[in-house]
């Protein structure tokens, strides 16, 4: 049985991913056909929320990129790749509470990464 603690890590970790696909998608995708999501960044969404629904690793570690193995397929790595150089920077000027709290969630991590 999962723990709540996780529970919320994976949501919080789904909703990050989840808010930095959808600056990507308004910014770089114009045609949504009156959508949120252009088909290709929904599929993303869906694709990155399965990993993370499916991480073994979820207890021990902060990011996906932290990880020790890769789930990612090599094409949808390139995408979210491409979507967290663009997202990345920008999300502070959308999101302020979500990039201060994976900034703090990666300080800590390095601590505790530097004692171990």
């Amino acid at each position: 049985m999962e723990s709540s603690r996780i529970k919320r890590k994976r949501q919080k970790e789904i909703m990050l991913v989840s808010q930095m696909i959808k600056l990507y998608c308004h910014k770089n995708h114009t045609n949504q056909n009156g959508k949120e999501l252009c088909d290709e960044c929904q599929e993303l969404i869906e694709y990155a929320r399965e990993r993370s629904e499916k991480c073994r690793f979820m207890k021990s570690k902060t990011f996906c990129s932290n990880c020790k193995i890769h789930c990612y397929s090599p094409d949808m790595r390139d995408k979210i790749q491409k979507v967290m150089r663009y997202s990345g920077p920008r999300i502070i000027i959308y999101h302020p509470l979500l990039c201060l709290r994976h900034v703090i969630t990666g300080a800590k991590e390095k601590r505790r990464t530097r004692r171990d």
